[in-house]
């Protein structure tokens, strides 16, 4: 994930797909105005609803658009919420892991759930 912030990455993907800032508001159920000062960063990431409609817009994965934002997954969030102590401590073990490991760590974790 490059250094852009939220606003930046959005407008930057939405110019690339030739979508209007008027046309995307609409789509999003947002004022022009709110969304050209989201991507200006003078405001803050919408909400997670108007988030994941974004992704699906410019072809972004929900995830890794909500980190730009700053923020989780709610459905993350409640899942953490249902076993904090060994979600937390698998989470720091993956600190210091590259990207490749932990796709293969998640890679495990599905085989041994599917089981």
């Amino acid at each position: 994930m490059s250094g852009e912030r939220f606003g930046e990455f959005v407008r930057r993907a939405r110019e690339a797909k030739d979508i209007g800032l008027r046309e995307m508001a609409k789509m999003i159920g947002v004022s022009p105005t709110y969304l050209s000062k989201v991507e200006r960063d003078e405001f803050a990431p919408p909400a997670e609803d108007k988030v994941k409609a974004i992704a699906q817009i410019i072809g972004c994965d929900v995830d890794e658009l909500l980190a730009r934002g700053g923020r989780v997954a709610s459905d993350l969030s409640d899942i953490i919420k249902r076993h904090p102590v060994e979600l937390a401590a698998l989470l720091r073990t993956t600190k210091g892991l590259n990207t490749e490991d932990i796709a293969r760590l998640a890679r495990n974790a599905q085989k041994a759930k599917d089981k």
